[in-house]
């Protein structure tokens, strides 16, 4: 990728520099705990992130938000992963093939449940503004690494709560839906809580789709996430 020079403004120094001046030991260290991936952690709280992302896409342009995002990633550190993902969680982004394009190449790198969502939620947005990107979303389904086979979940989320959803929407909530009944036999605990997450969701706009996924499919799921599920089926 052919990227350019992050603004005099804003560089990955000055970045981190914001983020650390936020930081809180003892929050880092809870994270660190919790989230168990191998990193540096600094405990900067997630508002004081939003507020900072949304200063910094004010003054860059595309190209240097994504030479930003880059290098973010790049330091592995918590906080600037999830600052990545935030600088390119916005609905219109055109022309947006690079932001779709890096989103998806930091995929395979999903080692923990808070920056794979940040992402996620970045990505979503890129495919609700192009839906043919599903079709490579639909080749994570069978990734032997468990946070690509979950992202599949997670980032086509929007399609759950569309109030009046298009022909083309309800097709991709059944092809979702596909996804998650092959994954009902998979017992590790992060894929079952996002096939309840999606069913869970969907049962707010669309119950009969849901009562009909969990009556062939909820007695293979764990009970948490049958559960989880129906939690507002009555």
């Amino acid at each position: 990728m052919d990227l350019q020079p992050v603004s005099p403004m804003i560089t990955v120094e000055t970045a981190l520099e914001a983020l650390r001046a936020h930081s809180d030991p003892e929050r880092a260290a809870g994270s660190a705990a919790y989230h168990k991936a191998k990193r540096d952690y600094l405990g900067t709280p997630n508002p004081v992130i939003n507020d900072l992302t949304r200063d910094w896409r004010k003054d860059l342009d595309l190209d240097q938000r994504i030479a930003l995002c880059v290098q973010l990633w790049d330091t592995d550190i918590h906080e600037a992963r999830v600052a990545a993902a935030k600088l390119l969680t916005q609905a219109r982004i055109r022309p947006d093939d690079q932001v779709w394009a890096l989103i998806a190449s930091w995929v395979p790198g999903f080692d923990a449940w808070a920056i794979a969502d940040h992402v996620c939620s970045a990505g979503s947005k890129r495919l609700v503004a192009d839906p043919s990107r599903l079709d490579e979303v639909e080749a994570w389904t069978v990734s032997e690494h468990m946070w690509t086979r979950r992202a599949a979940l997670v980032i086509t989320l929007p399609w759950t709560k569309q109030n009046f959803p298009t022909e083309a929407d309800l097709a991709t909530r059944d092809r979702v839906l596909g996804w998650a009944a092959d994954y009902v036999s998979d017992r590790d605990w992060f894929i079952q809580k996002a096939v309840a997450w999606w069913v869970r969701d969907l049962s707010k706009h669309d119950a009969a789709r849901s009562i009909a996924f969990l009556e062939e499919h909820g007695s293979k799921m764990k009970g948490f996430a049958v559960k989880e599920a129906g939690k507002y089926l009555k």
